[in-house]
């Protein structure tokens, strides 16, 4: 998520490349954002090659911020 959040689109391949996942690993966690709506999927053809990027949604950046909140506070307990 910290990739979209400063990329307005981000492709697989950057992903995998970023991240040092597999195609499966990182298809798993695209899977289970994109079924939480925190991400949207954008397929298309470049030449005859497929190309899929990727791009937070509102939904998604508001967790991904409440997610960042909740640890800011946990730090400030200790």
């Amino acid at each position: 998520m910290s990739l979209l959040m400063v990329n307005d689109w981000v492709e697989f391949k950057t992903f995998k490349e970023m991240l040092g996942l597999s195609d499966g690993n990182l298809a798993s966690h695209i899977k289970t954002l994109e079924a939480e709506k925190y991400i949207q999927v954008k397929k298309q053809f470049v030449g005859k090659k497929p190309k899929t990027s990727y791009a937070t949604t509102a939904k998604g950046k508001k967790a991904f911020n409440d997610h960042l909140d909740a640890l800011e506070a946990l730090l400030k307990r200790r």
